[in-house]
């Protein structure tokens, strides 16, 4: 009796092995790992790249709500790399052979330090390693993409990070999508109307930390003769020296406008039912920042 009962047993739990329903062609295998945190709970929307024996990316991927990450491959030998918000980087080696299964088991990621903040201070962002970039719809087709040549800004470091200040201005007439004609129409009044409202400016409120090396910066931006409270979705990358020995600081920021919100609209094409500019523009900042030259003050 026990034994029907067991053999019934095992026979579910193959049923129910996730690898029985996966199909691969004959020269591939399985490749399949979870990822816990240290205490072993199972990391969500942890990103994994398998790459090969050249470095080439095969497949890429995200672990499901329990941890776990499954792909066919051909076979063969592969890197693995896993990374999460919060979380230092992982490598593993595998080899997938054909027709058979490949499980790395639980891959434990490690908590990742904390990256040291700037120093209380005055810092300015330094354009030459700086960028403000955008992109759009055109006509509800391709992409443009675009940026600001031009523009300064200044960080105030607060002993809490928390309550830091930052300024940034953007010159509006040195937009630049790499096609003059239309530049010349985006500065025109019907987009930016430059002569009018020569400056982009934005003034943050208040830094939230969102973990890891999260940020979330809020603030009023002004463009096109209005104000709006925007966030930015920023990403800390931490400290480093120049080629002078200088100190540097650098984050990575992104936020999402809808050009409505500010008037901007090509009357004259939308009263004709067609789109030129989509409705919302991405914006990406990559910003270094640097003491300010006290020599100055």
């Amino acid at each position: 009796m026990f034994g029907r009962r067991l053999g019934n047993r095992t026979n579910r739990t193959q049923r129910a092995n996730p690898l029985a329903a996966v199909t691969v062609p004959p020269s591939a295998g399985v490749l399949s790992c979870r990822v816990l945190d240290p205490v072993n709970e199972p990391v969500r929307g942890a990103e994994l790249a398998v790459s090969d024996a050249m470095g080439r990316k095969v497949v890429s991927g995200g672990t499901d709500p329990f941890g776990s990450f499954m792909a066919a491959v051909p076979a063969g030998d592969y890197r693995l790399a896993v990374s999460a918000e919060g979380f230092a980087p992982h490598r593993v080696s595998a080899t997938v052979a054909e027709s058979a299964h490949a499980s790395l088991g639980d891959v434990m990621l490690q908590v990742a330090p904390r990256p040291q903040l700037p120093e209380p201070g005055e810092w300015e962002i330094e354009p030459t390693h700086s960028s403000i970039a955008f992109t759009a719809r055109h006509i509800g087709l391709a992409r443009v993409h675009g940026r600001f040549n031009t523009f300064a800004g200044a960080l105030r470091v607060a002993d809490r990070i928390e309550q830091s200040a930052m300024h940034v201005v953007i010159d509006a007439s040195s937009i630049d999508t790499n096609v003059k004609m239309r530049d010349d129409h985006l500065r025109s009044a019907d987009f930016l109307d430059v002569d009018r409202f020569p400056t982009l400016e934005f003034y943050s409120d208040r830094f939230v930390h969102k973990g890891g090396t999260r940020w979330g910066i809020t603030g009023a931006l002004s463009l096109h003769g209005v104000t709006r409270t925007v966030t930015l979705d920023a990403e800390y990358l931490g400290l480093g020296n120049g080629m002078e020995g200088e100190t540097r600081a650098a984050c990575r920021a992104t936020t999402e406008l809808h050009r409505d919100d500010f008037t901007v609209s090509w009357q004259t094409m939308l009263a004709r039912g067609i789109a030129v500019v989509g409705s919302s523009v991405r914006i990406e900042l990559d910003v270094q920042i640097v003491p300010q030259d006290r020599s100055e003050d």
